[in-house]
């Protein structure tokens, strides 16, 4: 028999082995043990079901292997070495296997004496990936079928002193899933996937940006607690008023006491500078006990999202005391700002606009998925990196989609600290779900459960119920559903996501709005004049319609809309072979890309707005730049049109693996052109000059409070740099607006001097200045995509070392668009990158590197749109979306 992996309860001699006389004084502490070491996993005998599949699943040779926790059967796996790389060449298609089989994961508890001692001993896991069944010394303690929800399981009655033999078994996800389903009498009616019976993560069975890893795992952490007499088990800062004279705050305590206690509860506050203290003398009975004590702040210091103010966190620490000794403490924090999603009746209907401290915000951000495929391996630095960058983005607000996980505290932390708005998807994603009372019982604990653990975070900003679900409303099985099912899937539907789920904020967090799904409009009908509620906009992309569909939209907030591209090709290196790299239509490409057809729609844009790129890298390349202004495109005009529309959220800042996706960031970390793009169209304040109605009109867009006195520029040109027409203007920015500020006729520009001009061969620079800064600017076309003429530059670098690394001067004689900067084998950090080049006019980077000057210039490279393509005799025509 195979030895089991021991965890020690390494605990101080002060907490566990103390003088009888010590217990009766002094108030032992409550004590958290890791059961994070000497784990081990096996696979599970044949499950009978390989004479029903085409081939057997492979066996893993060795029997028991080291495992980590927290982790998943993957990567322990990957690390004992019995299977390659899921992410590198087609080799995810290959370990399909996995999720078709059962998982055993075992370790041992060794328990002394002054461990049994302590009256309640819980075994807490507070994340099973996902339906498994514990067993500890033997005995079956739980069956827990929700990765969203903690288990915590009282262990005292089943501990011995020495060593105690902890078991979870995992059975094939899919198997444990129809296991469900086939107990539910409306199944075989309603033909609900099965998977969605157990509550596991949806992007684990595949997704469109997404590997199918169907895995298994302890995914979050595990320990036992140890405590006596009572224990802290939540603090809540409700927030009743806030304002910037005083803030009314309502702080609750929920205290588990074992017997009737007389104690003395005290809070200390404050954000570090100084502390307020309040206290309150209760008698703590038998069970759970809130207390709320009410406290005033006068002068709060307010917390704001990016770009309004800064992020101040306040911190309190209960602590509950009984006749001088500590039974417990616990400290939470919290940024006081007072939140409300604004739905008034107006002009275009009903309003959908987040008011924080009064101020309404237009949300500017991206839609984030998980981090990783396997959520164990995702650091504080991955989260840093893509955070950071959605605030280096000018970014203020994320979607957290609703097909992956509710997040680590780091996650929401940082979001805190960098005043970056969450909108929450809760993690239900596009199926319809189960309408079973256990079903419904289940996920009002796991709403109960996760809202209770995050409500403190100002950065949450809404909870939503789901993402895209409510979509499926006239969804009827392709025909094959009979009215009565089709009433019921759709009352099962309002009971969830507009009952027990709405119940469930309104009782556990009243402070933050509730959206019944993404998209919505609240159960409102919609017409062309009346619109409501937030919008997924897929006519590009899905719909196949161009860049300019988006610009006709009369959405209130654009939750969801974007178009893919490839990674740079340093990332596509790491996991293909230079076979691979041939064409995007090579097998181990098309491996990376999970959008049926993905590769052809992005095909198609391509030849339809810039033609067949000249070889791999500058297709890659060039997939980016149509990305990045087709995106470009619509957050513009969303941000024009405010205040009808107040949200632009593309899909989506980050990926989960190394793949085509319609991601901003690639996997690695590498910003792609969409990114820098990002930066520029969610400036603070921006210069959006548009076409319309045959005139060049300029709009200014301002996020700023305060009106700003600013000047235009705004110069038609050829692209040689040859000046049209130039127009300076001084201008009075109107705060939280957009506003046209110039407009120019078409007409006007035709004829210059007596001569026509040829607007497909000139364009429009326009830039916002202020103070001697450019906060903005912007170029226009003034043709069809089609019949846009770009030379080809030779573009002329000057590289000099400087602090931190090197400033890089690039320089053009003709029009360069979205030049990009890459090197070979160096993960440098640019300033900016994809930049436009105005002819004769000179750009400075900054280059982040230790590598030495001779290697940076030797592994520089550069490309703009039209290098991307061979040339032809007359120019290569070379589109880009308006």
């Amino acid at each position: 028999m195979v030895s089991r992996g021991r965890v020690l309860l390494c605990l101080l001699a002060c907490a566990l082995v103390a003088p009888s006389s010590w217990a009766a004084t002094e108030a032992r502490p409550r004590v958290r043990v890791p059961l994070d070491s000497q784990w081990t996993v096996r696979q599970l005998p044949d499950d009978g079901l390989a004479a029903s599949r085409d081939s057997k699943p492979p066996q893993v040779d060795g029997g028991w292997l080291p495992a980590t926790v927290p982790g998943d059967v993957h990567l322990d796996l990957l690390h004992n070495g019995k299977i390659p790389d899921p992410f590198y060449r087609d080799n995810e298609s290959k370990l399909q296997w996995i999720e078709k089989v059962g998982w055993e994961y075992q370790t041992s508890i060794h328990a002394t004496p002054s461990v049994l001692s302590r009256e309640h001993i819980e075994l807490v896991f507070e994340g099973l990936d996902t339906a498994c069944t514990i067993f500890l010394n033997g005995q079956r303690v739980a069956s827990p079928d929700n990765m969203f929800r903690e288990w915590r399981i009282d262990v005292k009655p089943l501990l011995h002193a020495g060593s105690n033999d902890l078991q979870i078994v995992f059975p094939a996800p899919m198997k444990a899933a129809e296991a469900v389903a086939e107990k539910d009498p409306w199944h075989s009616r309603t033909h609900t996937d099965p998977k969605g019976y157990i509550r596991k993560a949806v992007y684990e069975f595949g997704w469109d940006w997404g590997p199918r890893f169907g895995t298994s795992g302890v995914f979050r952490p595990a320990y036992l607690e140890l405590w006596d007499d009572a224990r802290v088990d939540d603090i809540f800062v409700e927030q009743e008023n806030i304002a910037a004279g005083s803030a009314h705050l309502d702080v609750h305590t929920d205290i588990l006491a074992s017997s009737q206690i007389k104690a003395l509860v005290s809070i200390s506050y404050g954000t570090g500078k100084t502390e307020l203290h309040a206290d309150r003398a209760v008698t703590l009975t038998p069970g759970n006990n809130r207390i709320s004590i009410p406290i005033e702040i006068t002068h709060p210091q307010l917390w704001y999202p990016s770009g309004y103010g800064a992020q101040p966190i306040y911190h309190f620490h209960v602590s509950v005391k009984e006749n001088g000794r500590e039974l417990d403490a616990k400290e939470a924090k919290t940024g006081l700002r007072s939140v409300v999603l604004r739905r008034d009746l107006d002009k275009w209907g009903r309003s959908f606009e987040f008011v924080v401290n009064g101020i309404p915000v237009f949300a500017k951000g991206a839609d984030v998925i998980p981090f990783d495929s396997f959520p164990s391996r995702v650091t504080s630095a991955n989260y840093r990196r893509i955070l950071q960058s959605a605030k280096d983005a000018n970014m203020n607000m994320v979607r957290l989609w609703g097909g992956g996980y509710y997040e680590t505290e780091e996650f929401y932390n940082q979001c805190d600290e960098l005043g970056l708005m969450i909108w929450h998807d809760l993690m239900f994603g596009n199926n319809w779900q189960p309408g079973t009372y256990a079903f419904k019982q289940d996920i009002e604990k796991e709403a109960e459960y996760q809202m209770t653990r995050l409500r403190n975070h100002p950065s949450i900003v809404l909870w939503s119920g789901n993402n895209e679900t409510e979509l499926l409303r006239d969804w009827n099985g392709n025909g094959q559903l009979p009215a009565p099912v089709h009433e019921r899937i759709w009352e099962d539907y309002l009971t969830e996501f507009s009952g027990i789920l709405a119940r469930a904020v309104a009782r556990v967090d009243p402070q933050t709005p509730y959206w019944p799904s993404s998209p919505s409009a609240d159960y409102e009908e919609l017409s062309d004049t009346y619109q409501s509620g937030d919008n997924h906009d897929w006519t590009v992309w899905h719909g196949n319609a161009d860049f300019s569909e988006y610009e006709k939209r009369p959405w209130r907030f654009v939750s969801e809309y974007g178009f893919q591209s490839f990674p740079e090709l340093k990332s596509v290196e790491s996991f293909t072979l230079p076979e691979d790299r041939t064409s995007i239509f090579t097998p181990v490409m098309l491996i990376h890309q999970k959008n049926n057809d993905g590769n052809k729609i992005i095909h198609d844009y391509m030849t339809r707005y810039y033609g067949e790129p000249k070889d791999f890298p500058s297709f890659l390349y060039a997939s980016q730049v149509l990305q990045a202004e087709g995106i470009k495109v619509g957050a513009e005009s969303f941000r024009r049109k405010r205040p009808e529309t107040m949200g632009s959220i593309f899909w989506q800042l980050n990926d989960c693996w190394p793949v085509a996706s319609w991601a901003s960031i690639d996997y690695y970390g590498r910003w792609k052109a969409l990114q820098y793009y990002a930066r520029r169209f969610y400036a603070p304040v921006l210069v959006s000059p548009h076409v319309e109605d045959g005139t060049l009109a300029i709009y200014v867009v301002s996020d700023r409070t305060k009106s700003e006195s600013a000047n235009l520029h705004l110069r038609i040109m050829h692209f040689d740099g040859s000046v049209v027409k130039e127009i300076k203007q001084a201008v009075d920015v109107a705060p939280l607006a957009s506003a046209v500020y110039l407009k120019v006729p078409l007409a006007e520009l035709k004829e210059q001097d007596g001569k026509s001009v040829d607007l497909t061969k000139v364009f429009a620079s326009v830039e916002l200045s202020a103070e001697g800064e450019t906060p903005s600017s912007n170029l226009v076309y003034f043709a069809p995509t089609k019949q846009i003429k770009l030379p080809q530059p030779d573009i002329n670098t000057v590289l000099t070392k400087d602090g931190t690394g090197y400033d890089l001067e690039l320089k053009s004689a003709v029009l360069a668009r979205s030049v990009f900067v890459s090197f070979d084998h160096l993960d440098a950090q640019l300033s900016d990158n994809y930049v436009d080049l105005l002819p004769g006019q000179a750009v400075r980077l900054h280059i982040k590197s230790d590598a030495g000057l001779n290697q940076v210039k030797s592994e520089m490279k550069i490309i703009s749109l039209a290098n991307a393509f061979a040339p032809q005799a007359e120019g290569h025509v070379v589109r880009s979306g308006r």
